[in-house]
């Protein structure tokens, strides 16, 4: 494990960098009389999950196999007001060790995984920050050790789906800019500001320290020697629950400026074809993008149940920049609430498309043809998810599901000389809430 903060440059201040997290999980530890159910306004809610994601192709891709992945999730909210007397404050920690293999790279020969489980594959703390309620709780702030993901194009929905091209965030975002993603933590901060009731402003700033992501990070460098620019995302909302509106809805639209460090997908400094010139591809700095999303319950049979059924759909496109996609575009459903007595199984369906860009396809035909091969490959490729949710009760969920992925990105081989077929996946995710099991429920 490395020096917690090597990059501290005041010796008085390096002391209380390097023992504060030590302190506060001393704290912890000491208060675990104290841990109670989650919303209870106890000191302590504790976290621990653990989450598995099994997945096989009997026909297409590369090869035909399977792979498994999982993430064990540890951690706590700490109430401030009750801990130290800091009123509307909130501390966050969570650590996760994430173990198995990536289907999608092994034998579909692509990066965009169907375990979205899958990345950073050791254990790191992954969270560790304060968040300050203000204003009578119309303005949250919150900062620290943290990742964009958690915070923008996130969605409750995902918790229905596999597939990573959805889930936990729209794959675009990743593919096309150095938003900071789960579980590999960086500096951030983000802040919500409630304009109404309804209608927020959301509004973050993180570092973009790429060297985090090695399998030999753990989480406990600080510092900021080996960053490469920082990521801005905002959003506009609209958003309604339950207890203000009978079919919930949520509507966003927002977009990102990424001031990091990042690599042309086709030409080298001179403004040539990489492949062609035999030289390293440029080095640019700047990109940007927008989306827009939403979330809208369409049915609800019964007032007194939140069964019912949401759609939802995304649409983003970069702004400017080199950038390996042009747009993707999403479209899927949630029902919650299926048979007599099931009334919170689900069953969920998605479907989204990556169009890549003229640029990364010419880099793509280039690299073919100087292996020997012919054509060009694929200008998108379309993902599905057809999935099934059983709780088998208030801790433990199993969720069986159907993939398929038209046209196989080989962004990771771009010398391959075919396309990949077309691939057909069985998946199978299963949570447990490890903190209810304990706690008897």
């Amino acid at each position: 494990m490395r020096h917690i903060a090597p990059s501290v440059p005041n010796p008085f201040l390096r002391p209380v960098v390097e023992t504060f997290p030590v302190a506060v999980l001393a704290m912890m530890l000491s208060g675990a009389a104290l841990a109670a159910e989650p919303g209870t306004g106890e000191t302590i809610d504790w976290l621990a999950s653990y989450t598995g994601e099994a997945a096989a192709n009997p026909s297409g891709g590369m090869r035909q196999g399977a792979a498994y992945a999982g993430q064990i999730l540890l951690g706590a909210d700490v109430n401030l007001t009750n801990a130290l007397d800091w009123s509307g404050s909130t501390l966050h920690v969570a650590a996760v060790n994430r173990h198995g293999s990536n289907l999608a790279a092994q034998y579909l020969g692509s990066t965009t995984s169907l375990q979205e489980i899958y990345g950073a594959q050791n254990t790191r703390l992954a969270r560790f920050t304060v968040e300050q309620s203000l204003l009578d709780g119309r303005l949250v702030v919150e900062g620290g050790r943290t990742v964009a993901n958690i915070s923008f194009l996130g969605s409750a929905l995902c918790a229905n789906f596999q597939i990573n091209s959805a889930c936990g965030n729209p794959t675009f975002v990743f593919k096309t800019s150095s938003f900071t993603w789960w579980p590999v933590s960086s500096w951030g901060a983000h802040a919500t500001a409630w304009l109404t009731p309804t209608v927020y402003l959301h509004v973050g700033a993180y570092e973009v320290n790429p060297s985090h992501q090695s399998s030999t990070e753990h989480g406990f460098d600080w510092g900021t020697a080996t960053a490469t620019g920082a990521i801005a995302p905002m959003a506009l909302g609209y958003q309604t629950t339950f207890d203000n509106d009978r079919l919930p809805r949520k509507y966003e639209v927002g977009g990102w400026y990424d001031g990091a460090d990042y690599t042309d997908p086709l030409r080298d400094a001179s403004g040539r074809a990489a492949v062609v010139s035999g030289q390293p591809n440029a080095t640019l700095n700047g990109r940007s993008g927008v989306f827009f999303r939403f979330e809208q319950m369409v049915l609800r049979p019964d007032d007194t149940s939140q069964r019912g059924l949401t759609l939802f759909g995304v649409a983003m496109t970069g702004t400017s920049g080199r950038l390996i996609e042009d747009h993707f575009l999403e479209l899927g459903l949630v029902q919650r609430g299926t048979f007599a007595g099931r009334d919170d199984d689900t069953i969920g369906f998605v479907v989204n498309q990556q169009k890549y860009s003229h640029d990364a396809l010419e880099a793509l035909r280039l690299a073919r043809a100087a292996a020997g091969g012919s054509g060009t490959p694929a200008d998108d490729q379309i993902m599905m998810e057809l999935s099934y949710g059983v709780q088998l009760a208030r801790a433990v969920r199993i969720q069986p599901n159907l993939q398929y992925v038209i046209h196989p990105d080989q962004f990771s081989d771009p010398a391959r000389l075919r396309d990949a077929p077309d691939a057909f996946v069985i998946g199978l995710r299963f949570d447990l809430d490890l903190a209810a099991l304990l706690r008897g429920r």
